[in-house]
């Protein structure tokens, strides 16, 4: 079984660079309400939390940085960028649906 990290600093970092890249990725593309808003911050949020180890991870090996990086820095990094590109995939997927998707009663 795989090793969990439980140092604090580490889900701080994770926690902080989900929340940064969510609230980036509100600014980028604005949302529409307040609903929409939430859900994508929420989306941002838990992709970050989830996938934000093993993206710092890999972007620190492709870019050859992992001998210069902390695992605090390789964890922030990666959770912003995770949580950045969840909402971007997803909110144009759903501006393109809504665009040219049926509509109900046509």
């Amino acid at each position: 079984m795989a090793h969990l990290p439980s140092d604090a600093g580490l889900w701080a970092a994770k926690i902080v660079g989900a929340s940064a890249g969510a609230a980036v990725s509100l600014i980028y593309l604005l949302p529409k309400n307040r609903r929409e808003a939430a859900g994508r911050f929420f989306t941002g949020l838990s992709c970050g939390l989830i996938f934000g180890g093993p993206t710092g991870v890999w972007g620190a090996e492709r870019l050859d940085l992992s001998p210069v990086l902390s695992a605090v820095d390789v964890m922030l990094a990666g959770s912003a960028a995770a949580s950045l590109c969840a909402w971007w995939g997803l909110g144009i997927l759903s501006r393109l649906a809504d665009r040219y998707g049926e509509k109900p009663g046509q």
